[in-house]
């Protein structure tokens, strides 16, 4: 029988807007306890816009690696239970002034399980239109966007010229879906991974909109 790992002692060390750092003390299956610190997030989407030949990309400044990437639109989970599908158009319409007719969940992922409790759900939008895209900010403004042959992209994940595990995921889950050797689920089919501890705190705090907020006692 699989040991149950119990959390005896949690207690919050730092928070900022977006994330939050939690240390816990857990059981061990040695009978000794052990601390953990867990990087809290709200969760994220991210979008595969496919036209029938060519996806949506875009290329943008990350501070943190300090070098431009190659990624699909994507967006927190930072409306108080906002649904991931609607969160998904509102950032393909940011980001890339798309809508989309059609809908379904390539594939559920967890980026650093060792320290965070990120997941990312990814999405393929098929039956594209144009839409008007709000005005940018911050690091948007210098966003590239750039329609890629799916064929092309596939190949700039296997010669390591995409490194975003989130658009890797994307890309490869939809050229299987799209040359027929797997199947989609469906929209709205349950995100059990969806992290919750950051956001019902921040909930719990009296943020009911936008969460990215830090409430000070």
């Amino acid at each position: 029988m699989a040991f149950e790992y119990e959390v005896i002692n949690s207690r919050l060390v730092a928070e900022n807007s977006i994330l939050a750092l939690r240390r816990d003390e857990v059981t061990m299956p040695d009978g000794t306890t052990s601390h953990r610190e867990i990087v809290e997030h709200f969760g994220a989407v991210a979008i595969v816009a496919y036209d029938g030949n060519n996806i949506a990309m875009v290329r943008q400044y990350r501070h943190a690696v300090k070098t431009r990437l190659w990624e699909l639109p994507a967006g927190l989970l930072d409306i108080a239970n906002e649904d991931p599908l609607v969160c998904a158009q509102r950032e393909l319409k940011e980001e890339a002034g798309i809508g989309a007719r059609n809908w379904a969940v390539l594939v559920d992922g967890i980026n650093s399980p060792g320290f965070c409790d990120e997941a990312v759900r990814i999405y393929l939008a098929t039956d594209l239109f144009s839409v008007q895209q709000p005005n940018r900010q911050h690091e948007e403004l210098d966003m590239e966007n750039e329609w890629v042959p799916l064929v092309e992209a596939v190949e700039m994940v296997m010669n390591g010229k995409i490194h975003n595990l989130t658009a890797v995921a994307g890309i490869m889950c939809a050229n299987n879906v799209l040359s027929h050797n797997a199947q989609p689920r469906e929209y709205d089919c349950d995100f059990a991974l969806r992290p919750t501890a950051l956001s019902s705190r921040r909930q719990a705090q009296g943020l009911l909109g936008d969460m990215k907020q830090v409430v000070r006692d």
